[in-house]
């Protein structure tokens, strides 16, 4: 059977890049069942983009309420058996929903599927690849040795794949009922959310499809409210990672681990900002609960370092 992707696409004041986004999922060399247009709020044209595309798009408008609540809406209303997301300042690439479509008509016993992404600025300049940047995912191209495809299955990749992930939302497909299943993405969370679902997901799979090849573009904002307030955004950071931590006891062990370890560089970073902005002992005080969990050089070396500021 040929699965049927449905595509969510939140927006929130995004006139200027809906259409661009939109029309990347146009052209798929495997159609899209349909696509959906969560408009969250917008007081710009947004949903007037949305309109432009016809009967094409399914537009959805509620009141501004988080991109967490536009997704679980959109997957709400989706018809389709698989769910794939796609923010709208990114784009895919042409062969984004194909390269997974395919894998999974052939059978391949996988819980949800990922790939590699490009990284690139307000400009379009390609800044990076997403699995040459993070250990877990040079960890999966050596693996792959060359191949296009690979599998997330062992501990150690599902540890490493947890504590600094490689695939982002929008190169993230999983099945609609798994995601109603475990709840969808986390309401009252502005940092991190997709992380939280993401380790959910990850803690109830056993086989992960990864393509070794770029599925889309994340846009770098130089604006961004990460580096508008980066103290603000690490505190959230820790608040979502603080919750799923919480939920990580009944979690598998491997999984377990890379919470953990997500959670010390959630903490690491926030010292960091603190420190940058002069706040020595706040940034202290942040690192610490790393020395009292991981008793180790490494979170010494870590406190040692907030003090020296």
């Amino acid at each position: 059977m040929k699965p049927r992707f449905s595509v969510v696409i939140p927006a929130f004041n995004a006139a200027a890049t809906l259409a661009r986004a939109i029309e990347s999922v146009r052209v798929q060399s495997w159609p899209a069942h349909e696509i959906l247009v969560v408009d969250d709020g917008s007081t710009d044209a947004t949903a007037n983009v949305a309109r432009q595309f016809g009967e094409t798009v399914r537009l959805i408008q509620q009141k501004n309420s988080g991109v967490s609540v536009a997704r679980n809406a959109g997957a709400a209303a989706a018809s389709g058996d698989w769910l794939v997301f796609l923010d709208a300042d990114d784009w895919y690439a042409p062969d984004r929903i194909r390269l997974h479509a395919e894998w999974i008509a052939e059978g391949a016993p996988l819980d949800c599927l990922t790939g590699d992404y490009e990284y690139r600025d307000d400009a379009g300049t390609l800044l990076g690849t997403s699995m040459a940047q993070h250990e877990s995912g040079r960890m999966m191209r050596a693996k792959a040795s060359g191949a296009a495809r690979v599998v997330i299955e062992t501990p150690a990749e599902i540890a490493a794949f947890v504590a600094d992930h490689f695939g982002d939302t929008h190169t993230l497909s999983v099945p609609r009922a798994r995601f109603v299943e475990l709840g969808g993405y986390p309401t009252g969370y502005k940092v991190c959310e997709d992380v939280h679902f993401l380790t959910r997901l990850v803690a109830g799979s056993r086989r992960i499809g990864v393509v070794c090849q770029s599925l889309g573009v994340y846009v770098i904002h130089g604006g961004s409210a990460t580096r508008r307030d980066p103290v603000a955004a690490q505190r959230e950071n820790v608040r979502t990672l603080t919750d799923l931590a919480r939920l990580a006891n009944n979690f598998p062990a491997p999984v377990r681990q890379g919470v953990a370890e997500r959670m010390a560089s959630a903490r690491y970073n926030l010292g960091c900002a603190l420190s940058k902005s002069g706040q020595r002992f706040a940034a202290l005080n942040a690192v610490l609960p790393n020395l009292t969990e991981r008793p180790d050089w490494r979170s010494v070396r870590e406190a040692l370092s907030m003090l020296r500021g």
